[in-house]
């Protein structure tokens, strides 16, 4: 069975408070993205030595660091080794906090990926060197922002890399942000499924003909994305990873472009508590159905 997991800035940059949320709710592990108003590369050792010390007396576990990695210009050489080097120091917090999974990306959209299809290939070549050095798995986070936005260009990308060490991250309401996005579940599900190293939990619908068409909601409550079906699939095919809570929703109001884009620091996790208790007990309902 798959376990829990909470993104840590959904919920606090107190990461003493996201850790006491999370043994509230019996989630036992933890996704960290900013902490302390921190960037994951940017965390002094010393702070990295306090979160495994918190996580330790809590019996809980990390599930991935949530980095930013390729999250900028497809061709921008001094851009492109400032994130390697985030690669590279977010591998050394992964081993000091027990997880073998990083988080990425494949670059700010500029137009469609086949124009620079290539070149983003080429692009992997050494963050896979870096992986099979230091025996981490890129999970690989498909976003509208980025060049591979959807599961059909994550599935394609996969099979062209031929790597073991770039894998999946599935998160069902990147798909409905997609402008060409299929139905999450089970259509682009089963496209994700093969390579999956990692799940990401949040909910969105689309409004047809509204400016902003698609917007985050509580999880569950959507309608669009079948969460007891997606959560059952896990469950059936043996999937043992973590699904991490990634809210986005708040209460208040929706968060801006720039702020679901580039997710940090305290204005992202402004409300964020609230809306992920909403989330963390929607979950467990579901679960409690599916048994």
């Amino acid at each position: 069975m798959f376990k829990l997991s909470v993104i840590s800035d959904e919920v606090s940059q107190d990461f003493e408070r996201v850790v006491e949320v999370c043994q509230e709710f019996d989630v036992p592990m933890v996704e960290p993205r900013s902490v302390w108003d921190t960037a994951p590369q940017d965390l002094t050792d010393e702070q990295v030595g306090d979160m495994k010390r918190m996580l330790d007396e809590a019996g809980m576990g990390v599930a991935a660091i949530a980095s930013p990695f390729l999250k900028c210009d497809l061709g921008d050489e001094e851009q492109y080794r400032e994130h390697i080097g985030i690669l590279r120091r977010c591998t050394e917090i992964a081993h000091e906090l027990g997880t073998n999974i990083i988080r990425g990306f494949t670059f700010w959209k500029t137009g469609p990926a086949e124009a620079v299809w290539q070149q983003i290939l080429d692009a992997f070549d050494e963050p896979i060197e870096i992986c099979e050095q230091e025996d981490v798995y890129l999970g690989i986070e498909n976003e509208a922002s980025t060049h591979i936005a959807t599961a059909a260009e994550a599935e394609r990308l996969y099979a062209d890399l031929g790597s073991d060490r770039v894998r999946a991250i599935w998160d069902p309401a990147n798909e409905v942000y997609a402008e060409d996005g299929e139905l999450p579940f089970p259509d682009a599900f089963e496209r994700m499924w093969p390579n999956l190293i990692h799940v990401h939990i949040k909910d969105a619908v689309r409004t047809p003909g509204a400016e902003d068409a698609a917007r985050c909601v509580p999880v569950g409550i959507g309608g669009y994305i079948d969460y007891q079906g997606q959560f059952r699939a896990l469950k059936e095919l043996g999937y043992e990873g973590a699904c991490s809570l990634e809210t986005h929703w708040r209460p208040a109001a929706q968060l801006d472009e720039d702020l679901l884009n580039r997710p940090g620091g305290a204005a992202f996790s402004a409300g964020g508590e609230y809306a992920s208790r909403v989330c963390l007990e929607n979950i467990r309902e579901i679960l409690k159905i599916i048994g």
